[in-house]
């Protein structure tokens, strides 16, 4: 059987949920919560810009804030590899996300 473990299909859901956020697939409200670092005024002549690093929001409380949605799922998408970004459409990206996901827990 080609499972994942609980840890990677709790890391798996957000991030198919943050593609589908930057690529228009979900309503409005979702999407807004992200923001590449490219789009930041200030970080755009940095090397970072040129990565599809999100921008991870502040969070003050360990317990509640760093459990909310824009802030856990833009820390899975930064730890995610640059050829799982990268992928093009919705089943080629998940099928990559798959593979970096079993090679990380086996």
């Amino acid at each position: 059987m080609h499972w994942l473990k609980v840890e990677q299909r709790i890391e798996y859901k957000p991030a198919v949920l943050v593609y589908r956020c930057l690529h228009g697939l979900v309503p409005p409200y979702l999407a807004n919560d992200f923001r590449r670092v490219a789009d930041l005024g200030t970080r755009r002549r940095l090397r970072s810009a040129s990565t599809p690093v999100l921008v991870v929001p502040p969070s003050r409380l360990s317990t509640v804030g760093d459990r909310a949605f824009p802030v856990a799922a833009a820390r899975v998408w930064n730890s995610l590899l640059d050829f799982v970004t990268a992928s093009t459409s919705l089943p080629m990206f998940k099928r990559h996300l798959k593979t970096a996901l079993f090679a990380k827990s086996y």
